[in-house]
């Protein structure tokens, strides 16, 4: 498993790690190369950042020796045995425990500043690191977090040698590696792009993290273009005539199509809000009424999801006549589940899709055909249409995320909860189209 940086590596441990999402767990980031691979696995389980220091204490004139670890709150983690047989004075081991602690504490003001440390008391941990090579450092730290009171102790990684990740399931209560080759030499060999964290990204993340914010991009992705102007369309749907919103953004690399759900239509102001959201990224954008206004009135046509799926389809076709280039889709409820049933279809190639609020379940046998990457967002208070979504993922077979915005409900109506919808969405598709 090739891993493209960091932010991949950490995105996919954490739909590895999505089982853990109910035990609120703490996500520590070992500094520095950790702390970029934790991030997006703090975001997508709703859980709190945190950075884990912890110092090795080398043995005197035989350094890689460790005879125990130190790490915040005063903890000490020895081992008598090696103490006892490295033949070397207690004054000497005091010697190197002090010089560590001043270092100790000096990387824990660089990287927190002021804030306080997580408390770890009676939680689940997950230890984080981007990846492993002797495993010395990642059983310290897994030693440390037990011992500043974690209930549960787990340790999640990328990618790790075989014989490590058997060590490393000793000294905790669970091992996520999602990689362990048995040709391994080095972390950096799987990954395209390895290059150094400097301190400065982790206080970023950190501070980002205890914001409540998601990481800033680079310059021409979001805020870079504004907000397109949308001009009426009447969209082709096999031979019916559907009235469309299309914003292309000057330049713009893909499109995404919107699939509304019940009592919806195109002038739905959450996804418009997206949609606004979307082009300024640089991403097109239509949205269409996918059933007439007579066919509005019967509501049992909002969950007549085939007939629904196939003028997607035809809508999209319409769409790549006009303007060639990659698609995506963004369904909400009854529509999340024909951008599904649409893009299963052996010929569709859609680049990527989007769920709000959405009911997948309703695409029943067709989601195991969906090959796009799958991203579903659902509000934490959503609790029926959570179960449901959750429901689904396990029928799905291509990449899928499942993510929860904590104390949201169906329509997202809560301070901050559509600006989360809208970011989630802005980073899977500008990540897959």
């Amino acid at each position: 498993m090739l891993f493209t940086d960091r932010a991949d590596a950490g995105e996919r441990l954490a739909a590895a790690l999505r089982h853990l999402h109910e035990e609120h767990p703490v996500v520590l980031g070992l500094p520095r190369g950790g702390v970029p691979v934790a991030f997006p696995v703090a975001r997508a389980l709703g859980a709190p950042l945190d950075v884990i220091v912890v110092r090795k204490l080398g043995v005197p004139h035989h350094r890689e020796l460790g005879f125990g670890a130190i790490g915040e709150g005063g903890v000490r983690v020895i081992s008598e045995d090696i103490v006892r047989s490295s033949r070397v004075t207690r004054e000497d081991l005091e010697a190197v425990e002090r010089a560590e602690e001043a270092e100790l504490a000096r990387r824990a003001r660089r990287f927190r500043g002021d804030r306080p440390r997580v408390a770890l008391d009676g939680r689940t941990v997950i230890v984080v690191d981007d990846g492993i090579a002797t495993g010395a450092t990642a059983a310290a730290a897994c030693q440390v977090v037990r011992a500043q009171g974690a209930a549960r102790v787990v340790l999640a990684v990328p990618v790790a040698p075989p014989d490590a990740v058997a060590r490393l399931r000793e000294e905790t209560d669970e091992v996520v590696c999602l990689s362990a080759p048995r040709a391994f030499r080095a972390v950096g060999e799987w990954y395209r792009d390895f290059a150094q964290t400097s301190d400065e990204e982790v206080v970023s993340l950190l501070a980002q993290a205890a914001a409540g914010r998601r990481p800033a991009r680079a310059v021409g992705s979001v805020g870079a273009v504004e907000a397109a102007r949308a001009v009426q369309v009447e969209v082709d749907a096999g031979g019916l005539a559907l009235a469309g919103d299309l914003a292309l953004p000057e330049g713009a690399g893909a499109v995404v199509v919107f699939a509304h759900g019940s009592g919806s239509s195109r002038r739905s102001p959450r996804n418009r809000t997206v949609a606004a959201d979307l082009n300024r990224a640089g991403l097109g954008t239509l949205l269409f009424d996918l059933l007439t206004p007579a066919e509005e009135a019967d509501r049992a046509n909002v969950f007549d999801i085939e007939p629904l799926a196939g003028r997607l389809a035809a809508a999209t076709a319409w769409l790549r006549r006009r303007a060639p280039l990659p698609v995506g889709y963004f369904g909400a409820s009854t529509g999340a589940a024909a951008a599904l049933w649409a893009a299963s279809a052996a010929d569709a190639d859609i680049g990527a899709v989007v769920s709000r609020g959405g009911r997948p379940d309703l695409a029943g046998p067709r989601l195991a055909s969906v090959r796009a990457p799958t991203l579903l967002v659902v509000g934490g208070r959503d609790t029926t249409v959570l179960e449901l979504n959750r429901a689904a993922q396990r029928e799905l077979l291509c990449e899928t995320r499942l993510e929860v915005v904590p104390g949201a409900t169906h329509l997202f109506e809560e301070p901050g909860a559509l600006d989360e919808v809208a970011a989630l969405a802005r980073d899977w598709f500008t990540r897959h189209l």
